[in-house]
């Protein structure tokens, strides 16, 4: 873990927590299956420009394909549209503590469907984060969390979770801007057809929309998700992944400043307690000295 791979990783801890406030911008004006469709579109085809000018091949392996399409269908098109659909209920910010269970699910799943060991510190980095999701969406369900937008986030995060599992395959063999761009393209046609089908193409033309697609298409969506594959090659994915434990603290933070979205006593208890567990779900995979 040297200094860059540290610059490198807080600057994807900023970016992907980032992309909930901007999203929750998108989605007052316009449609969010068609806007994320057409953000992958730009996203994709500028990464895939980028690679060709890089003197990056045009051309793939099998495992990298499979795993490619895998991710591009499960963050891109479900991850990402159903967190964009929820925000038209709830804020950014509950949005960004549900996603943030992403290395605690990923843990469960390994434990779960992998057989993966777990030690007595990613249990208690389990029980604690979750226990301070619990403490959070308790607190904001009787404020009235909207029920729709918090399942529909659940569903995006277990997604997610799919697509980490096959990010290893999608990261190996080259050709990294051009696995980049192909999965952006993967989620683009993938929600073009449910957003054709079931949303309106009526868009309210603002400054504020503007700013926040250009944004989530060149930062959330092209830059975070080139650092993180880069990231991921230099350090590897088990301490890449630790990084995921600053996304609650920059999510709610980012969404009060730029949404104005109102900070409780428990939400920043809850946030402590959740980053706390994720470090150390986290670093109770590194290997044991000795």
């Amino acid at each position: 873990m040297d200094i860059k791979a540290l610059i490198m990783g807080l600057a994807f801890a900023f970016m992907w927590s980032s992309a909930f406030t901007s999203a929750r911008m998108i989605v007052r004006d316009a449609p969010p299956m068609l806007s994320l469709s057409l953000r992958f579109l730009i996203s994709g085809l500028i990464a895939l420009a980028i690679a060709r000018a890089l003197g990056e091949r045009m051309q793939l392996t099998r495992p990298q394909w499979r795993a490619t399409i895998i991710f591009g269908l499960c963050q891109n098109a479900a991850y990402l549209g159903f967190n964009f659909i929820a925000m038209q209920w709830v804020e950014a910010s509950a949005a960004s503590i549900i996603a943030s269970t992403l290395p605690l699910l990923v843990a469960v799943s390994g434990f779960v469907f992998m057989g993966d060991r777990l030690r007595p510190l990613a249990v208690a980095g389990l029980v604690a984060g979750f226990g301070g999701v619990v403490l959070i969406m308790g607190a904001r369900f009787q404020g009235g969390l909207d029920l729709r937008g918090v399942g529909l986030c659940i569903l995006g995060v277990l997604a997610l979770t799919m697509a980490t599992l096959a990010l290893r395959g999608a990261s190996s063999g080259g050709n990294l801007l051009t696995v980049v761009g192909m999965q952006m393209l993967v989620g683009s046609v993938a929600l073009l057809g449910p957003g054709l089908l079931l949303e309106s193409l009526e868009v309210n033309w603002t400054l504020r929309l503007g700013l926040a697609f250009a944004y989530t298409t060149l930062i959330p969506g092209l830059a975070a998700t080139w650092v993180w594959f880069k990231l991921v090659q230099r350090i590897g994915a088990v301490r890449g992944a630790t990084f995921h434990f600053l996304n609650p603290f920059f999510g709610v933070a980012v969404a009060a400043v730029f949404l104005g979205e109102s900070l409780r006593v428990l939400d920043l208890i809850g946030v402590a307690i959740i980053m706390a567990g994720i470090l150390a779900v986290q670093l109770s995979k590194a290997p044991s000295r000795g």
